[in-house]
């Protein structure tokens, strides 16, 4: 299974979500250099997680619906979230935020975007 990350503007219920990748989410937290961590202003987050979006075939955004089976981004295993001039990383069961009801948007990835290992017996 991969290591699923979601990007949010703000934090809370009212969080904008960016978009969500499937596969290998903890690599901007070992990186301070990479742009999406060294963000300073909402638009150069925003513009860092669009490169993520364009480098990446796991990439799900927002017009794509919610990839993951449950509702929020409390189960996912990093979140990414631009606040107050600053970006923060939060992991696993580190988190006590709540974050915005994805269930009505809910659209299950299978392939790439899913995290999900495939294998077929034949």
């Amino acid at each position: 299974m991969g290591t699923r990350a979601d990007f949010y503007i703000g934090v809370g219920k009212n969080a904008e979500w960016l978009g969500s990748v499937a596969w290998d989410g903890y690599e901007w937290d070992y990186d301070p250099t990479h742009p999406v961590m060294k963000a300073e202003t909402e638009e150069e987050f925003r513009e860092a997680v669009q490169q993520i979006a364009k480098d990446r075939d796991d990439w799900t955004a927002p017009e794509d619906g919610w990839p993951w089976p449950w509702d929020d981004s409390s189960l996912t295993d990093y979140i990414y979230a631009f606040v107050d001039g600053t970006v923060k990383v939060f992991v696993g069961d580190e988190m006590d935020v709540e974050w915005p009801d994805m269930s009505m948007r809910r659209n299950l990835a299978y392939g790439l975007r899913s995290g999900l290992l495939q294998i077929e017996v034949k």
